[in-house]
């Protein structure tokens, strides 16, 4: 004992000797370990909740809103200390929050939140982060602004001006974000994490009781030369009090970027995965940003994303107005760099705008309240007012405001000559709009808004140094996705907690069709290749009476061991084409997650499969793993899973748990079809894993690359297991099934998946 305490003697003489790379080397650590737990922990809780949703991808824009709610309370917090408590009491009251925070660690899902109620699943996932992760995260989220005002009363050289350790914070959170996908998530289960952080959390506390106790020392040694206001005689920083215009500034500032993140977000994963490994990428890009531009030169040149941020938008705005996946691939990859540009711009504008020390904690507390209203309106409110995703333009448009110079007076003839300019724009789109209503103009729609479109895109690229004009023109540049023809606004548009799902029709009018983002995930031929009109509908596309799924159900027929119709489960509805290939007095069953989808399906004017086939269709309404586990063993002969939503994942729907519960609920000699077709994912070898994780089992893959006129046929790929070998054997007789190959990756598991190696597999090898 006598040596420890010899020890803090001394360390507490060098802290008061003016030690001034000790305490600064302690700061910059302890915040580096709070930022990497604070980052670390949301995309941990998040994939431990997102099984219970159904693998949606607002799952990581809700729990990101939470997450910048929480943020929020904790710099309130923070401020609150600061401005009311003795400044040798704020350590020992941040040490007793954090001590409360140990009794809800290790994090992980409460009992009592097993299985979200219908029709709630914002509140459920809401309640279920508080429960879970809330106190412990509320502990951690305050360090930042804290510690940072506890430095600037420990008279070192640079406590003046504090705001360079938000770098360091910024760059451990950077540094969490970018391991988790890559060193954490492939390497480490759930539990296994949660009791990581739960160390880690420990850790964190002793060391900010070390700042603390220097904080305390030095103020106490050195008196009125350690107060931020001591401090701020050497800083170049306003020290006035800020005006309600400029905490007005920092809200807009901060609500723009954080909103654009949610939607970025919301928009690049609905057609790959809902996973950490896409979560973190544009997460990480936004924290970077921080590192690069909070800081008294940038590391990029504030000039260069003012002139690459235009061109950048209007990129984006182009992609978007394209049809298919090569538009969604322009808007994906364009909008990687002019999310980029425009946080870049926003948040310099912030460090350009950041008050005197003694402001610091209020500086952060209207930052984060900015960042939690724009990820409110980007995961609340715009998905309950949006039919799609209107927020991603909307919010890049809305960032070309936050550009240096759109508080600059302009003349009363500029603004007559603007305002005349966007006027004929907009009557002139009406105007198009009209006549190609009525077939009066030759050029294809899609040509159409295209020019138009490049038009005012050229004229808010041309005018630099006009930061108005530029608004403007994006602003115009952007309502041609409203007004004219484009895949944003085509067809009807119904949006729901998963997904956006748009009902449109071929510009020849013979077929109609369910997309969900850029998927096709169904299709209905009302008018045959000669003009007639289809009386009774045929399924289409991956679905078609020769399809490896329709034909799985005629391997089961052909060879039941017992008596009776075939018992057919279907996991996800899309737009009930599946039920056409019933025969008669077959029970089916379908399980369908989104209300929208079963509300499209049983919409006879949309697609007319449920009410031609099956009008009493027996559905049932939730998340696959629930609902099925409800059903008693052996309950069907053939089970096909075709959940996904667009081209994401529900990883939950692709592990050995999730493979053990089907096989509970199929007969002995009973088949299981997975349908596992994607753009960017190496499913087959996902699902082969999966199913030699399990003994006893025999698998096929039936890839079928016919494809037909029109929508008619399209390729698919399904792997199909039974413990029976001689139904494999009947599935193998098919032309297009084969033996699966041993596959390399790890098999999937309720508490691991590794997203970036399906990936890998998909295009690495």
């Amino acid at each position: 004992m006598e040596y420890v305490a010899g020890q803090i003697a001394r360390l507490r003489q060098s802290w008061t000797a003016g030690d001034t790379r000790l305490v600064l080397w302690t700061f910059t650590a302890t915040l580096f370990l709070s930022a990497v737990l604070l980052f670390s922990v949301q995309p941990m809780f998040a994939k431990m909740v997102l099984p219970k949703l159904g693998g949606s991808p607002s799952v990581w824009a809700v729990s990101m809103c939470f997450f910048q709610a929480v943020l929020l309370a904790g710099y309130c917090y923070a401020h609150l200390l600061n401005r009311y408590l003795p400044q040798r009491l704020i350590p020992i009251a941040h040490m007793a929050v954090l001590a409360l925070a140990m009794f809800a660690l290790p994090i992980g899902l409460s009992e009592s939140r097993a299985e979200p109620p219908a029709g709630d699943a914002y509140g459920w996932l809401i309640v279920t982060l508080a429960l879970g992760v809330g106190l412990p995260f509320f502990a951690v989220s305050a360090n930042a602004p804290l510690l940072q005002s506890w430095f600037a009363r420990t008279g070192h050289p640079h406590a003046g001006d504090p705001y360079f350790l938000y770098g360091a914070s910024n760059l451990g959170s950077l540094a969490a974000l970018l391991a988790y996908p890559i060193l954490i998530e492939p390497f480490s289960g759930l539990v296994h994490q949660a009791a990581l952080w739960a160390v880690g959390f420990l850790a964190l506390a002793m060391m900010i009781a070390l700042c603390g106790m220097m904080m305390v020392t030095a103020a106490s040694a050195n008196g009125a030369h350690s107060s931020p206001l001591a401090a701020e005689a050497s800083s170049h920083l306003d020290a006035r009090q800020p005006t309600v215009a400029q905490r007005a500034g920092w809200v807009a500032l901060a609500f723009v970027p954080s909103g654009l993140l949610v939607a970025f977000t919301s928009y690049v994963t609905t057609d790959i995965a809902s996973a950490p490994f896409l979560w973190v990428l544009p997460l990480a890009m936004f924290l970077a940003t921080f590192i690069l531009v909070f800081r008294d030169k940038p590391y990029i040149p504030h000039r260069w994303m003012l002139l690459l941020q235009p061109i950048a938008t209007i990129v984006v705005l182009l992609g978007i107005s394209l049809v298919g996946n090569r538009g969604w691939q322009v808007a994906s990859i364009g909008g990687t760099l002019a999310f980029f540009v425009a946080t870049m711009v926003c948040h310099r504008e912030l460090f350009e705008r950041r008050p005197a020390s003694r402001y610091l904690t209020e500086f952060y507390l209207w930052m984060s309240l900015g960042g939690v209203l724009g990820g409110m309106f980007a995961a609340l409110i715009a998905p309950q007012i949006f039919s799609t995703i209107w927020e991603y333009p909307l919010l890049l448009v809305l960032a070309m405001a936050c550009r240096p110079g759109m508080s600059a007076r302009i003349s009363g003839s500029e603004a007559r000559e603007l305002a005349v300019v966007c006027a004929a724009g907009v009557a002139t789109m009406v105007l198009l709009t009209f006549l190609q209503g009525r077939g009066l103009l030759l050029v294809p729609n899609a040509v159409l808004s295209l020019l138009v479109l490049l038009g005012f895109g050229s004229l808010c690229v041309l005018q630099r140094d006009k930061a108005l004009r530029q608004f403007a023109y994006a602003v115009m540049a952007a309502l041609t996705l409203v007004i004219l023809p484009s895949q944003i606004s085509r067809g009807e548009a119904e949006r729901s907690f998963f997904g956006t799902h748009r009902v449109t029709t071929t510009g020849d009018g013979k077929v109609r069709m369910l997309l969900h983002g850029t998927t096709l995930h169904g299709a209905d031929r009302l008018i045959a290749e000669d003009g007639s009109p289809v009386q009774k509908p045929v399924p289409m596309t991956y679905y078609h009476p020769e399809s490896p799924m329709a034909l799985g159900a005629e391997v089961m027929r052909n060879g039941k061991s017992s008596a009776g119709p075939v018992r057919v489960g279907i996991v996800g509805l899309g737009s009930g084409a599946m039920a056409c290939n019933a025969r008669a007095g077959e029970p089916w069953r379908f399980y369908e997650i989104d209300p929208v989808v079963v509300r499209i399906a049983r919409d006879a004017t949309r697609f007319r499969y449920l009410s031609s086939c099956q009008p009493e269709a027996d559905i049932v309404l939730g998340d696959a793993r629930l609902t099925l586990a409800k059903e008693p063993s052996a309950r069907f002969d053939y089970l096909v899973i075709d959940a996904f939503s667009s081209d994401a994942v529900p990883v939950h729907l692709l592990t050995v748990e999730a493979l053990n519960l089907y096989l509970d609920k199929l007969s002995p000699d009973g088949l299981l079809a997975l349908h596992v077709s994607n753009r960017h994912l190496d499913l087959v070898s996902v699902a082969t894993a999966v199913a030699g994780a399990v003994p006893g089992l025999h698998t096929a893959v039936a890839i079928d690359k016919q494809t037909g006129q029109g929508f008619d046929r399209t390729s698919s790929q399904v792997v199909l297991v039974s413990r029976s070998p001689a139904t494999i054997e009947r599935v193998l007789a098919l032309p297009f099934a084969k033996p699966t190959k041993p596959s390399a990756l790890r098999p999937w598991t309720d508490d691991y998946s590794d997203i970036l190696g399906a990936i890998w597999q998909r295009y690495g090898r």
